[in-house]
């Protein structure tokens, strides 16, 4: 036997907790991550999902943590209604134009039993004014701007909201792009069109924070060129994140908008001179697209791999009981829990009846960051095994429990860091410069791994567009580290 047909042996015969795996098919494996760490199933509602709860205390630890970034930046939380009248879409023409075919509308507000016996829109309820169920804020947050507004005095004004947005998407996939996903959306005001960039770059800089300290994911900060730029904006920032397979995920955007939806909304005040001006404005936002980011950058072919600092739960503790000896593993069990929980660690202790290899590949499959056993062994000599779930049987550990309970905490910063090395380096491996279009040409024709990163004036040349159209890519953005002289390239989710 061949050393090249032992390896197909192995690979065949080894068993992983999501079939199929990364390498033989990406997008079904990263359905099958949801659904092994039971985060989100989709919904009876077309391209909508159900976010589990161990998925949404992921959402909301990401929430909490971005939230108090917001906060101290002076911004205020504040809430807008889901429903936008038709009129204030339509008052900035690039903007409508930008979401026209995903807006969902209410055009009744009343239904009857039907001739079949069956609920329709009553025909005598028909709105005068239809409604669109926001795809975006701009507008409405823009009308009470514009009455709050009224002096330089009243500026800044920083508002942000946690809601939801509909989009009406054709082909939609959990977390990635679903018809209703969840977001913040930031609006602020300035007197100043220095101020509102300095604003929307200082925004996407939480951003960063929040990808790389708390999320563990390195991105690409930079500009969005024109033909990708939000619409309505002047100016579109975003974080571009490498996934797995090498396609990009844009993690968030941030956007100057100018004076266009000043103009469009009447937001104006009385400025330090005595005469009217426009405000000038920015928008900016995050979703619970970051936690498709966080799974495609992260999951593994046994399921996810939690960054402790989002992680619903820190450490996972598993009994392993026998008939005789329950009692005296359990009360250890407990006790290492409370003393864990005490410290500030969040711990799940499984006290489900279920069988002990399943209880651990439980864990294993939520990507808990560590799992602590406990039997009748440990529970007499006062210790604990443990296992960290970014490195696997490798890292098992057999310690005192007082020391466990003293390292922890290092031990969940040390694969915190190891998550973000890890994605670092696999993105700096995966962006490949090249000197000429044809080269970026048959970096794509091989259906290589990664970016490309070109001089940003062939965008320009008309054998860019035959490769963009090829091979269906995109221009994701222009690096701010490359000052706006170079460009990454890839395929997008």
């Amino acid at each position: 036997m061949t050393a090249q047909q032992a390896q197909k042996n192995e690979k065949k015969n080894s068993k992983t907790a999501v079939t199929p795996t990364r390498a033989e098919n990406f997008p079904e494996w990263y359905q099958g991550v949801i659904k092994a760490a039971d985060m989100a199933e989709n919904a009876p509602v077309r391209g909508c999902m159900v976010i589990k709860p161990y998925g949404y205390a992921l959402w909301e630890n990401i929430q909490r943590a971005l939230d108090d970034m917001i906060r101290a930046e002076g911004v205020q939380n504040a809430y807008f209604p889901l429903l936008i009248p038709l009129s204030f879409i339509s008052r900035e023409a690039e903007h409508v134009e930008g979401f026209a075919k995903e807006c969902a509308v209410v055009t009744h507000h009343r239904l009857e039993k039907g001739p079949k016996g069956n609920l329709v829109p009553a025909p005598d309820s028909k709105l005068e004014e239809p409604f669109v169920i926001r795809p975006t804020s701009e507008t409405i947050i823009g009308d009470s701007m514009a009455k709050w507004a009224q002096s330089y005095r009243d500026l800044p004004l920083k508002l942000n909201q946690w809601c939801n947005v509909m989009r009406w998407e054709m082909r939609t996939r959990m977390f990635l792009r679903t018809s209703e996903f969840l977001w913040q959306e930031g609006h602020n005001a300035f007197e100043t069109a220095k101020e509102a960039h300095e604003d929307a770059i200082k925004m996407l800089e939480i951003y960063r924070r929040l990808y790389e300290d708390w999320l563990a994911i390195p991105g690409i900060p930079g500009e969005k060129t024109d033909d990708e730029r939000f619409p309505g904006a002047d100016r579109s920032f975003t974080i571009e994140a490498m996934m797995q397979d090498g396609k990009a995920l844009q993690a968030c955007t941030s956007h100057d908008l100018g004076q266009n939806f000043a103009k469009s909304c009447g937001i104006q005040f009385q400025g330090r001179d005595g005469n009217i001006h426009l405000a000038h404005t920015t928008s900016w936002g995050l979703s619970t697209r970051s936690v498709g980011g966080l799974i495609m950058t992260h999951a593994d072919d046994d399921g996810m791999i939690m960054p402790p600092r989002v992680a619903p739960y820190h450490v996972a503790i598993i009994p392993v009981i026998r008939d005789e000896d329950g009692g005296k593993v359990m009360e250890s069990c407990t006790q290492l829990a409370n003393r864990l929980k005490e410290s500030g660690l969040r711990v799940l202790l499984d006290t489900s009846d279920r069988r002990t290899p399943d209880k651990m590949w439980d864990a294993i499959k939520k990507g808990v960051p560590m799992r602590v056993e406990i039997g009748a062994r440990e529970a007499a000599e006062g210790t604990v095994t443990h296992i960290r779930r970014d490195i696997g049987r490798d890292s098992k550990t057999v310690c005192a429990v007082s020391e466990f309970a003293g390292k922890a905490q290092g031990i969940l910063n040390d694969i915190q860091k190891n998550l973000l090395e890890k994605a670092r380096t696999f993105t700096q491996n995966h962006i490949f410069e090249v000197k000429t279009v044809s080269e970026a040409h048959d970096f794509f024709a091989a259906d290589k791994t990664g970016f490309v990163k070109m001089d940003a004036a062939f965008l320009k040349e008309p054998r860019f567009e035959a490769v963009r159209k090829d091979f269906s890519v995109t221009p994701r953005c222009l690096p701010f580290t490359d000052e706006g002289r170079k460009v990454i390239i890839g395929r997008s989710y």
